[in-house]
């Protein structure tokens, strides 16, 4: 996804923070250098930049038995940067996995301003997609039913724009093949 993610905006405005008891209090600097390597892709092309940066940040956090919303977040963003479908699918599924295991206590702990609900539409249009492009339609169609399930969970805001417009054009390229 090219828009900046929840946890991207709330990492940088409270880097920024003026009241330095603010920014101690939610600051998150792991999700800030994911932020950072997402970035490095979307804005700036590095694609194996960022990639080579998140598998530094996925050995420094223990892989999946480091924090989940670390897993989670960084999952999900090492997932947009695979040439493969099949790898992509893979980390995508890990992100699936760490968010089943988060806490909305967790969530607002890193400065996150929605709930662990509202990160579902976005991981499920996700799998949706890699399934799409692997052929497996019914699947694609499973995923993209889940995501439009959790969609009252999003903001009306640009990222719950962005994942509905994700949505909308998943559904017309699923019922277009």
């Amino acid at each position: 996804m090219c828009a900046q993610a929840p946890w991207a905006l709330s990492a940088y405005d409270h880097a920024t923070a003026a009241d330095p008891r603010e920014q101690a209090m939610v600051f998150d600097a792991t999700l800030t250098r994911i932020n950072d390597g997402v970035q490095m892709h979307h804005q700036h092309g590095r694609r194996e930049d960022a990639r080579d940066l998140f598998a530094r940040i996925w050995d420094e956090i223990g892989g999946e038995q480091g924090d989940p919303l670390h897993v989670c977040v960084l999952a999900h963003a090492m997932a947009d940067v695979q040439d493969d479908v099949r790898q992509e699918l893979a980390w995508d599924r890990r992100a699936l996995a760490a968010a089943d295991l988060l806490t909305d206590e967790r969530v607002a702990q890193a400065g996150v301003p929605m709930s662990v609900a509202g990160l579902y539409p976005s991981l499920h249009l996700n799998l949706a997609e890699c399934h799409r492009k692997l052929g497996e339609l019914d699947q694609a169609r499973d995923h993209l039913r889940r995501a439009r399930e959790g969609i009252g969970a999003l903001g009306d805001d640009g990222y719950g724009k962005l994942i509905r417009d994700g949505l909308d054009r998943l559904s017309q390229e699923l019922a277009a093949g």
